[in-house]
């Protein structure tokens, strides 16, 4: 269609709407009318005439004067898009092809890089890498600034265009400019695009009877994954988990509703999480109902601050329904619900529709979880041991013994000593002490575990002998 003939439909579709204000009435304001289009609901639709003639203008203008020819499909949706980003970092137009790729992004597979970006001051900010992609195996952290993707400058760029050129076909390099804070220059990184599989829970047992439950990302599938989960735990362990770490670290967010079943499956009873937005169904309460899977032992969920959106929803109820203990650090802070709204022609629009709130009433939004233990961002080295090793009392000459004898090796029902641990025992032994040596975070989450089992097992007992004494 000509600019002429797009001008007219424009034209025609105002003339249109205002015609329809003779029929169901108007209320004239200064500078714009407001038209009641639906008299059941009472809905007010309010048209800024002056900015709609500015935009018939200025479309008018592009079409005939800009350098090149641009297409009019292209001028339209780029006003679109223009709209929406305009609003806030979330909110975004989705034409056809994005909106299946972010479809195929909440079942867990596509193709990419495998980070969460949004916008921040006209670059792409990282909020977090997503478990075993080319990003975390690249080094990508959370907060990276992306400036560049191969030769092309970021700023200017709308985020979806920015997230069209880091996916591509598998097996495919692209070189990121990233700026990080504590770094004197911009870092030049290179990634090679992979087919994402993202699975979003993977579970291991701990030592001592404790249990760790990873959570990458809230999928369609995560709250049934949780409880499948719980029970290989359970299963290994021979017998009900005395602790969780509940590892919620670099996780963005993702599904609302995961994140409601994965709070209900550590919750009795209480509310989880409420919204509140202009519209009816953006006002929701959400309270648990399925019971504590756990039975009220010890859990302690890591965050820090890659944690965004529906890891600070659950987060955010077991801290304030005093469920769990919450180490780390601050997390993302994004407080905000967005619904995808899909358009008659396979495009689709998300926008921001509602605030979240944790159960005592406290908005995330720019603010973040304040972890009730805080586990700072630190570089551990191993210090090499002495050559002259540790003297202790039995090293000293004439040392007295202990009183029992000389202690022996327990031996099990079988007959073999308990420190004698097969192949695969003593191999599960080193890979988790590996683990731990080079995580710092969930080290110290397994110590405040084993504090709070000890504490649990000190009351209970303070509890049978007052019970005792009572009797």
């Amino acid at each position: 269609m000509s600019t002429t003939g797009i001008k007219k439909v424009l034209w025609i579709s105002l003339g249109a709407i205002l015609g329809g204000m003779a029929v169901v009435g108007t209320t004239v304001w200064a500078d714009r009318e407001e038209v009641i289009v639906n008299d059941q609901n009472a809905t007010v639709l309010s048209l800024p005439l002056e900015e709609l003639r500015r935009f018939v203008e200025v479309f008018e203008r592009v079409s005939h004067d800009y350098v090149d020819e641009v297409d009019d499909k292209k001028l339209l949706e780029g006003a679109i898009s223009g709209m929406l980003s305009s609003l806030d970092p979330h909110s975004a137009y989705l034409p056809p092809k994005d909106y299946k790729e972010m479809e195929e992004h909440t079942t867990g597979k596509f193709g990419g890089l495998g980070m969460e970006v949004g916008m921040e001051d006209g670059f792409v900010k990282v909020i977090s890498p997503i478990d075993d992609t080319p990003a975390q195996a690249a080094g990508i952290k959370a907060g990276d600034l992306i400036i560049k993707l191969g030769d092309e400058p970021v700023k200017g760029k709308t985020l979806g265009e920015a997230v069209k050129i880091m996916r591509g076909k598998p097996g495919t390099d692209l070189e990121l400019t990233i700026i990080r804070k504590g770094e004197d220059a911009p870092l030049i990184i290179s990634i090679t695009r992979a087919i994402i599989k993202v699975k979003s829970v993977k579970q291991r047992m701990l030592k001592d009877g404790v249990g760790y439950l990873r959570i990458s990302q809230f999928q369609t599938r995560t709250g049934p994954d949780v409880k499948k989960a719980m029970k290989i735990l359970n299963a290994e362990n021979g017998s009900e988990l005395k602790g969780l770490v509940l590892d919620l670290r670099n996780n963005p967010g993702g599904v609302l509703q995961a994140a409601i079943q994965v709070s209900d499956a550590f919750l009795n009873e209480g509310l989880i999480v409420y919204t509140e937005g202009r519209i009816k169904h953006s006002q929701m309460r959400f309270e648990s109902k399925n019971g504590d899977l756990m039975q009220g032992k010890p859990i302690v969920v890591l965050i820090n601050e890659g944690s965004a959106s529906a890891s600070e929803i659950v987060a955010g109820a077991l801290q304030d329904q005093k469920r769990a203990l919450i180490a780390g650090r601050t997390s993302f802070g994004k407080g905000s619900v967005q619904t995808l709204l899909q358009l008659n022609d396979g495009a689709a629009i998300k926008v921001t529709t509602a605030r979240y709130y944790t159960p005592s009433g406290r908005s995330i939004q720019a603010e973040g979880i304040v972890p009730d233990v805080e586990i700072a961002l630190v570089k551990l080295e191993k210090l090499e041991a002495s050559k002259f090793g540790n003297i202790k009392e039995k090293n000293l000459t004439g040392h007295l013994s202990n009183g029992h004898g000389e202690s022996k090796p327990k031996e099990s029902k079988k007959g073999v000593k308990d420190e004698e641990e097969t192949d695969e025992q003593k191999e599960k032994a080193d890979e988790l002490k590996e683990l731990l040596d080079k995580d710092y975070e969930l080290d110290e989450a397994l110590r405040l575990i084993k504090t709070m089992t000890l504490a649990q097992e000190m009351v209970k007992q303070v509890s049978l002998s007052s019970k005792n004494e009572i009797k």
